[in-house]
């Protein structure tokens, strides 16, 4: 019975299973599969079985276990889904990502050997066994720097010791054998006596007068310490000259090596040393000054006019000018706690700087036939005095009445203590400035053009001098009988046709110079205000180019800072001065500022073919 059952099954199966095949073959499907490998019956007969065998035994287990729960939610189909074709499908098949390239294997037999860090451990160690005398001391207080907990000894300044080696060698040159370096940085510290004058009378070269001149602004100090030194020295030689047996002194060779390395030394170092006797910045100045003390304002004032006839005719930001007679009176407050105009007022070491510089450019103004560089168009220094005091009431009238006709922009001086002290500059009457000054035609201008060219050419020339302010505020004009002016570049004669103007070029508190002693200048990195001026302006524009063209450093030589300001000087003429021209004389000022742009100093520039009909050769002149 069972047999028979079970044949009459089979026989149901094979037989539903023809009529399937029979029924694919007839029909077409919609869809498409994967191929997959033709089944034969017995093969179909067998899947059919083992599935009706799996539905059973499941159905069995289902009845036993009721309450058991299953965690197949789903299945995975990895490598088993259809690809169906349909609207918008992507059929393409999917290619394999590239597999991350590891590191190539290492070659059969080398073996990578592990780093080795003897020398560094090595090293780790012998710092950590050396004794350090003091942790981090500080390199600006030479105190700082000790041998146990309870000595404090100060260590002499290098570079001064060099500085009063050389002195030493300078007065002894030639009078005996070479010495070691080690024997000379032996040398006895030498004491000062202060000395409260000094006379400028003597002074006839730019050799003799740079003597007083110096790197920076407060080394000028440094130098005139330099100079009390040396005098110093003189007298305790002559005195002592008995007493002493030997004596140490060196070659020309050895004292251009020692030389070369103060010049080193001092970039870092400070001017005023400890082994030197101090002399006050102040003191320094009066002496430059030909003063022991400083003088009354009306003292000095007096010399020059009736004190009624004073009157106001400018103002900066720190100072005032008065007209005294036919003198320019520049009255700059220094040292004091009082702000002058919303700034700190200025101290005695950067006076003296200026001080300096105003003397020096005055050496451009003789007229003896050996000078090899000579101008008068830098505006002429008559005299320099120190003052202290309260304003005087003429001086308290004068500002008060330009006050009621411009409205002064600057403090009140009557705000100044009676303790106040001052640097008075007796300057040349120049004219007016180039803001106020009214040019006539377009000869005028090229004359404005071709003197301050001439001008900053003979002084690179001289001392290497760079303005760096020359805005329209620090020219002045003013017009003469005289139409010519003589001036000498590197020994070369020359005149200039003024057309009958004349200009002077004044404030020199910026500028830089090299004297051929030392260097004077301002280190403008310390004023970063100076080049946050408005975007547009050409005079905030052309501090921005000075600052690009020296890259912050001030110290250095950039002859193409003067080139700036003419520049400058072109833009103002073209935009802000209104003079008779023509559309050719603006297209030839604009063709000289193209070219100007190719000059790298106004030594360059003073032989544009703009001003070739301006300039003439005195030897030609005297041929013709």
């Amino acid at each position: 019975m069972s047999s028979k059952m079970g044949f009459d099954l089979w026989n149901e199966i094979i037989a539903s299973a023809e009529e399937e095949e029979e029924q694919q073959k007839n029909n077409a499907e919609v869809v498409y599969r994967r191929r997959k490998p033709q089944q034969t019956n017995k093969d179909v007969i067998l899947n059919r079985v083992r599935s009706s065998e799996a539905n059973r035994l499941s159905l069995v287990a289902a009845k036993n276990e009721k309450n058991r729960v299953s965690w197949n939610r789903s299945l995975s189909t990895r490598g088993r889904t259809s690809i169906a074709i349909g609207a918008c499908m992507d059929i393409r098949p999917q290619q394999n990502q590239a597999r991350r390239k590891g590191k190539p294997a290492l070659p059969k037999g080398k073996v990578v050997q592990p780093a080795n860090f003897d020398k560094e451990r090595k090293y780790f160690q012998e710092v950590d066994a050396f004794d350090l005398l003091e942790e981090s001391p500080s390199p600006k207080h030479a105190s700082t720097w000790t041998r146990g907990q309870n000595e404090d000894v100060l260590m002499p300044h290098l570079c001064s010791r060099l500085e009063k080696i050389l002195i030493s060698l300078k007065l002894n040159r030639g009078c005996g054998p070479s010495s070691s370096l080690f024997k000379l940085l032996k040398t006895p510290n030498m004491t000062l006596q202060p000395i409260r004058t000094f006379d400028f009378s003597g002074l006839r070269t730019p050799e003799e007068f740079a003597l007083l001149s110096t790197p920076a602004i407060n080394s000028t100090q440094s130098r005139f310490e330099k100079i009390l030194v040396e005098g110093d020295v003189l007298e305790k030689d002559g005195n002592s000259q008995k007493g002493c047996t030997t004596s140490v002194c060196v070659k020309d060779e050895d004292c251009e090596v020692i030389e070369n390395a103060v010049k080193k030394l001092s970039l870092a170092s400070t001017s005023a040393s400890s082994s030197l006797h101090h002399v006050d910045p102040f003191d320094t100045l009066l002496a430059v000054c030909g003063l022991s003390t400083p003088s009354k304002l009306l003292d000095v004032l007096s010399n020059y006019c009736d004190l009624k006839s004073i009157s106001k005719i400018g103002e900066g930001t720190y100072g005032e000018a008065f007209k005294i007679g036919n003198t320019v009176c520049k009255i700059v407050p220094i040292d004091g706690d009082l702000k002058v105009n919303g700034e700190v007022q200025k101290k005695s070491e950067e006076l003296l700087e200026e001080v300096v510089l105003s003397r020096t450019l005055n050496l451009l103004r003789r007229e003896d036939g050996d000078a090899y560089n000579a101008c008068t168009l830098f505006i002429e220094t008559i005299d320099l005095k120190v003052c202290q005091g309260l304003y005087d009431p003429v001086l308290i009238e004068a500002w008060e009445c330009w006050d009621d006709q411009h409205v002064s922009e600057n403090d009140h001086p009557r705000a100044f203590p009676d303790n106040q002290c001052y640097v008075v500059f007796v300057l040349q009457h120049g004219g007016k400035d180039l803001e106020s000054f009214v040019l006539l035609n377009f000869d005028e201008a090229r004359s404005l053009l071709v003197q301050v060219t001439a001008a900053l050419a003979v002084a690179e020339a001289a001392y290497e001098f760079e303005h760096r302010d020359l805005h329209w505020g620090n020219v002045l004009l003013c017009r003469n009988d005289s139409t010519s002016l003589p001036f000498i570049l590197e020994g070369k004669h020359m005149i200039i046709r003024t057309f009958g103007l004349s200009i002077s070029i004044i404030d020199f508190t910026l500028s830089r110079m090299n004297t051929g002693e030392d260097i004077l200048f301002l280190d403008l990195s310390s004023d970063p205000y100076l080049f946050k001026g408005p975007k547009g302006d050409r005079q905030s524009e052309t501090y921005r180019k000075m600052k690009d063209v020296t890259e912050d450093c001030w110290e250095g030589s950039f002859p193409r800072t003067n080139v700036l300001w003419l520049l400058y000087l072109i833009d103002i003429l073209l935009l802000k001065k209104s003079f008779e021209r023509s559309s050719k004389n603006e297209r030839d000022m604009r063709s000289l500022k193209k070219r100007l742009d190719k000059y790298q100093s106004a030594k360059e520039a003073i032989f544009d073919p703009f001003f070739s009909d301006l300039l003439e050769d005195v030897a030609v002149v005297e041929l013709e």
